[in-house]
């Protein structure tokens, strides 16, 4: 995995690539989209440029820690749903712009499948903190792309079906976020109002408890909301749906722990993602994993090699 490194003024290290832009999706110490240039800056791309990046362009003043959340959990339990839920109900408090589920899942073929393939992005704040929001890809042929997501995590929402209960990819994706290094999980248990019998909700919740403590998460202390993320973005049944968001973000909040940013050592970052996007360039995207980068900085590509 290629990195990318900031040059410092008296730096000896070559730039191998002076023309390429570092775009930072998600990151301790960046703006959403910082750049690393040589030359004239061209235009920004329009929102959602290219289908590839499904961004909430509102306007955010750093004055609360930054944190990177995702969701994850089987395909089809709601992931995107929730996603576009939560920007709908903390967009009416003015703390995000609203992203319908077509916009986050834009790419022909997600809508032809009706699936998550490529990992999308949003943000949001809330009263405490701005968050990152990676959107992950739940079908099995897709782990690859769920796990390039899960790396950029500070904390996740781990998203499953009430009626179904856990299913394949719920159990792969725990293993996932405790094997990449997720620190902590909250659970949004969804469509809970396909479920009439309270006892069944009881007994989802306590086989999803035993799952997380058996991935060495701390199952009986982790919060499990029940919701319906249709509900709240659609605006209907107020108690399973806006109230069940509110209840959930307040739980990220507080569960999740503002993470620990090292900023006193050169800035580094994984490059996790390459796009060419029209009136841009190439970018790359990754989550920071130490120092701090400001627009205008040139940086160094290492780790690549030469193709004869």
């Amino acid at each position: 995995m290629a990195a990318a490194a900031v040059l410092r003024g008296g730096s000896r290290r070559a730039l191998a690539y002076p023309a390429l832009r570092a775009a930072v999706i998600s990151g301790p110490a960046a703006l959403p989209d910082v750049a690393a240039a040589a030359g004239p800056q061209p235009p920004p791309p329009p929102p959602l440029a290219a289908g590839l990046w499904a961004r909430s362009m509102a306007t955010f003043t750093r004055t609360k820690p930054h944190v990177n959340v995702g969701t994850i959990g089987h395909v089809d339990h709601g992931k995107t749903t929730l996603t576009a839920a939560i920007t709908k109900v903390l967009a009416e408090a003015g703390s995000a712009k609203a992203v319908a589920f077509d916009e986050i899942d834009k790419a022909p073929e997600e809508k032809a499948r009706g699936i998550t393939i490529s990992t999308a992005h949003v943000e949001y704040e809330t009263a405490k903190r701005h968050y990152a929001h990676v959107d992950c890809p739940g079908h099995a042929d897709y782990v690859k792309n769920m796990i390039t997501g899960a790396a950029q995590m500070d904390g996740g929402i781990l998203v499953v079906s009430a009626p179904d209960g856990p299913m394949p990819q719920t159990k792969e994706h725990i293993l996932l976020a405790r094997q990449v290094g997720v620190p902590s999980l909250v659970c949004f248990l969804n469509k809970v109002d396909a479920v009439e019998d309270e006892e069944l909700l009881e007994l989802v919740e306590m086989e999803l408890r035993e799952l997380l403590s058996f991935y060495k998460f701390p199952g009986d202390d982790i919060p499990i909301i029940r919701g319906s993320a249709l509900s709240a973005l659609n605006g209907t049944n107020e108690e399973i749906g806006k109230n069940a968001i509110l209840k959930l973000m307040d739980a990220v909040d507080s569960y999740i722990p503002d993470p620990v940013r090292v900023l006193d050592k050169s800035f580094l970052m994984p490059i996790e993602g390459i796009f060419s996007i029209q009136g841009r360039g190439t970018v790359v995207t990754g989550r920071i994993e130490q120092g701090v980068i400001k627009t205008g900085e040139d940086v160094e590509v290492i780790g690549l090699t030469e193709v004869s």
